[in-house]
């Protein structure tokens, strides 16, 4: 019996993914201080080196949209926890639906109390009990909304979410799990986990209109242009944290970050004058004291100014 064949989107999706897979493995020279390249990233290797000696997890990496050229790596294969920046990837699966109307971005959807959460989020302050899907995407973008995670987690399921990002290539990055209040021993340990290799590779693929097709891509990128949170890597920007969906001074930024005990990450596309980079960092830490969050800040802050510095020479 002849077996069925297969829809040829899905074939050019799979051929996709082992594409991204192979560019994901292919190795690249290691950039370090001392080499002499790319100068004007002295300071970030310098501040990043000090966290990384003083026993906190580094990893970190960026990528010139035009050409392609890797300008900082700097373990930047590792896995290590994301916290919200996973919640890219539940954006991502729910715009495609959009895009397939397998669902209305503005079809309602409840809050329910097995979704309830706190932390980071308005929704739970809100009287509203019910809000439209592609507003609850709005708010996961932009205040990292754990609520509104949950119920979108609900209506398209985990799975699904998995499901999309391996049809992307990603290896190693990944949304674990809904958002919870605490972890027991039957949960996964993080919400998240990610290599900034493949985070910077995934926000430029958005840049490019490349993840899952352009309609897709364009619209979790105006999502992401909401975000309320530069205090990290986009701390050196000097952009309106409540209003940067433009460019201010040049400077266009879309992101996302994650933060939890330990846990700051940060991983974006940013524009310049003259150039336009992909970037992740990721740092796991011992988050005993303020001291120590407060290095970890100003770690992440250089390499935004070192950021800044190339996409406006």
């Amino acid at each position: 019996m002849a077996r069925p064949e297969r829809p040829r989107h899905h074939l050019v999706e799979i051929t996709r993914a082992r594409e991204r897979r192979e560019r994901l493995r292919t190795p690249r020279a290691p950039q370090h201080a001392g080499t002499g390249e790319h100068e004007n990233f002295s300071a970030t290797f310098a501040a990043l080196g000090r966290l990384a000696y003083e026993g906190a997890r580094v990893s970190a990496s960026a990528v010139d949209l035009a050409s392609g050229k890797t300008l900082l790596a700097i373990d930047d294969r590792i896995v290590l926890p994301t916290a919200s920046i996973g919640k890219i990837l539940l954006l991502i699966e729910v715009s495609a639906r959009i895009t397939r109307r397998e669902f209305s971005g503005y079809g309602i959807l409840d809050k329910t109390p097995p979704d309830a959460v706190g932390d980071s989020g308005i929704w739970q302050h809100l009287q509203a009990p019910s809000l439209p899907i592609a507003d609850l995407a709005s708010l996961v973008a932009s205040t990292s909304d754990n609520l509104a995670t949950n119920v979108l987690l609900r209506e398209v399921g985990l799975a699904a979410v998995r499901s999309r990002t391996e049809s992307l290539g990603l290896m190693r990055t990944a949304l674990l799990d809904l958002v919870r209040d605490s972890r027991g021993p039957d949960d996964a340990p993080q919400l998240s986990v990610g290599s900034t290799t493949e985070l910077t590779w995934l926000f430029g693929a958005l840049a490019r209109n490349e993840v899952v097709d352009a309609l897709t891509s364009q619209r979790v990128l105006g999502w992401l242009s909401l975000n309320c949170d530069l205090s990290m890597v986009a701390s050196a920007f000097g952009l309106d944290p409540l209003a940067h969906r433009g460019a201010d001074h040049s400077t266009l930024l879309v992101n996302k970050t994650g933060t939890d005990a330990g846990v700051r990450a940060e991983a974006g596309a940013v524009r310049g004058s003259s150039r336009s980079v992909a970037y992740a960092v990721s740092i796991q830490f011992n988050d005993d004291s303020l001291a120590a969050r407060l290095r970890v800040l100003e770690g992440m802050r250089t390499v935004g100014t070192d950021l800044l510095e190339y996409i406006h020479q």
